[in-house]
């Protein structure tokens, strides 16, 4: 029996074309809201999602999230049907999402170096583990604060995974002695590192990946709130009992025995302690630039072109990363501007930490007399999940330009609102690496005396 084709459906007004919606014979949601306003308003469901994330983190730190909240609940109403037809209450409306952004970043940033003391520069082991042990992902340092107090004196010791790499450099996490290096890269290794992990993990926020059919660590991956995949097991009201059991149940860790280490703890407070000399070492010629080189890591070889222009920025050039992008070149030693004790790479941390690219671009701005867009900086940021466009819509809400995504732009970005990006904003889609680099890298300074 020959099935009937289900009439067109405009998710914008929820009426069919049969039913009286302007789509028939149109593309969806052209009824009304024509496609540019269907997918602003997809960019802002998507933005939406990543300042909830940033909020819950805040919240459970007691942050003041009142703010974030109003423009939650006001962006949702906003999107309701028929609720308003202009393009440019659409671009005002994702601003606001952008401000708000910026708010719940920096209101994070506070809550943990309140909690937790403000990050230094630390360096730790890589891919090396020994005895029983916890493998953590994830973003949740507050969680992974709680597990070290419940791991304590327990003969457990604790690695980080992806974002939780930065916690090493919080004072309050760092003094417990079993928290103790760092394994694998961004969130996309776990089904091979998961598998060949043999103690017991702990996925604490997004990122996790669904768990194939031949993999077997399901009843040693324990998930947090409202993380979860099939096969894994949900720690309930902070309980990390059964973790710590199945972990003291398993063979002590092998195979994991590299000597390689890893820096992190370039918390922008920190960063900032060290103003008058990277302000003297940019008034001297010594400093080049700065380009921030971060983001969100997908899996695919596209992602080496982060790595490649890394690698290819001369010795005068300082290298500021955040999030789970980082591990496409943190595994490089890229060493001091000569002349000076000022790293060439410096680790923000987690991808809430992207505001300390502004902090640090701002007092210098400051500090020179120069407007942010006039600054010897270079923005070139890999985008993979929602937390990213939250991140982007902040940028743009502070008025920075002339920033790069890629590999590719966002599905939902059409061509109308890519092109509007471009003209707004002097957005580029990153290409070839060497030819972006010539793009933007500044001359040579010359060298004071």
């Amino acid at each position: 029996m020959k099935q009937e084709a289900l009439p067109m459906f405009c998710y914008q007004c929820e009426m069919s074309a049969e039913n009286g919606c302007g789509a028939k014979n149109q593309t969806l949601g052209t009824c009304g809201k024509d496609e540019n306003l269907a997918r602003l308003q997809d960019l802002m469901i998507f933005g939406l999602k990543g300042l909830a994330a940033y909020r819950e983190h805040a919240r459970e730190l007691e942050a003041d999230t009142l703010l974030v909240d109003d423009v939650v609940s006001e962006t949702l109403y906003f999107t309701m049907t028929n609720v308003n037809f202009s393009f440019e209450q659409h671009i005002a409306q994702l601003m606001k999402i952008g401000e708000a952004g910026v708010a719940v970043m920096d209101s994070l940033s506070d809550a943990h170096t309140q909690h937790l003391g403000i990050p230094t520069p630390i360096q730790i082991s890589q891919n090396r583990a020994e005895g029983k042990a916890i493998l953590v992902s994830g973003h949740n340092l507050d969680m992974l604060h709680k597990l070290l107090q419940a791991t304590e004196g327990k003969g457990i010791n604790i690695y980080t995974h992806s974002e939780m790499l930065p916690g090493h450099a919080y004072p309050e996490l760092r003094k417990y002695s079993h928290l103790k290096g760092n394994i694998g890269g961004a969130w996309h290794d776990q089904d091979k590192l998961f598998e060949k992990w043999q103690g017991a993990i702990i996925m604490s926020t997004n990122c996790i990946v669904p768990i194939k059919d031949k993999r077997t660590y399901g009843d040693r991956l324990f998930t947090y709130k409202m993380v979860g995949t099939e096969k894994a097991v949900p720690i309930e009201n902070d309980d990390f009992g059964p973790a710590i059991e199945k972990a003291l149940s398993l063979p002590c860790i092998e195979d994991f025995n590299s000597d390689a280490q890893l820096t992190t703890g370039h918390h922008y407070k920190t960063i900032l302690e060290l103003a008058p000399q990277i302000l003297d070492a940019v008034k001297k010629g010594k400093i080049r630039q700065f380009f921030v080189i971060a983001g969100c890591d997908g899996p695919g070889k596209e992602g080496n072109y982060y790595r490649d222009m890394a690698l290819s920025l001369p010795k005068d050039v300082v290298i500021i990363t955040s999030s789970c992008g980082k591990f496409r070149f943190n595994d490089v030693d890229f060493g001091t501007i000569p002349g000076t004790v000022i790293p060439r790479y410096l680790d923000l941390g987690q991808c809430n930490d992207s505001n300390g690219a502004v902090h640090i671009a701002l007092a210098l701005g400051d500090a020179l007399g120069v407007p942010v867009n006039d600054l010897p900086i270079a923005i070139v940021l890999s985008w993979l999940e929602q937390k990213a466009v939250i991140i982007l819509l902040a940028l743009f809400s502070l008025g920075i330009q002339d920033i790069y995504i890629g590999p590719k732009p966002p599905q939902f970005v059409n061509e109308a609102i890519l092109n509007f990006l471009v003209e707004q904003f002097n957005l580029h889609i990153t290409g070839d690496a060497e030819q972006d680099l010539k793009d933007l890298l500044l001359p040579e300074l010359p060298k004071a005396a």
